[in-house]
């Protein structure tokens, strides 16, 4: 399983605005030069992560991105499976809707790929944005931020 650029920028984006969380709005132009990434690409991402809960949107001149949550209660796996999907590293194991498959009962890899998709899961849901906003805050910076 190899995530896109959608999970990765996404999460970084949303790394930043917890680093940064203020009480004001955050422009995407100040997210996206911060991270290295293009403001329209981010524009886009925001969008699902605005249909899940994860963000809200502010209208004006100091309008731009905040947080929906509390950095605590947002997981890396709450973000990457908006922005890509169930975790899955085969379809036949996907956290919802797993494909039928005619071998299952036989499929000697299936409780490999369970384990698999299950070890992802864990991990990706044991790091809140609080927890990597943390971390990357003790890195030192660079041109970028920290490297996801």
């Amino acid at each position: 399983m190899k995530l896109s650029t959608r999970g990765r920028y996404g999460l970084r984006a949303m790394i930043d605005m917890a680093m940064n969380e203020q009480d004001s709005p955050i422009a995407a132009h100040t997210i996206a030069e911060r991270e290295g990434l293009s403001e329209r690409y981010l524009e886009q991402l925001m969008v699902p992560l605005k249909r899940a809960g994860l963000v809200k949107s502010v209208r004006g001149a100091q309008g731009g991105y905040i947080l929906a949550r509390n950095p605590q209660d947002i997981t890396a796996g709450d973000i990457i499976r908006v922005l890509e999907g169930p975790i899955a590293p085969v379809e036949c194991v996907s956290e919802s809707n797993p494909e039928a498959c005619s071998r299952a009962d036989f499929c000697v890899t299936r409780s490999l790929w369970t384990k698999v998709r299950d070890s992802i899961a864990e991990v990706l849901d044991s790091y809140t944005l609080a927890d990597l906003a943390r971390q990357a805050q003790q890195m030192p910076r660079g041109g970028f931020t920290y490297n996801i």
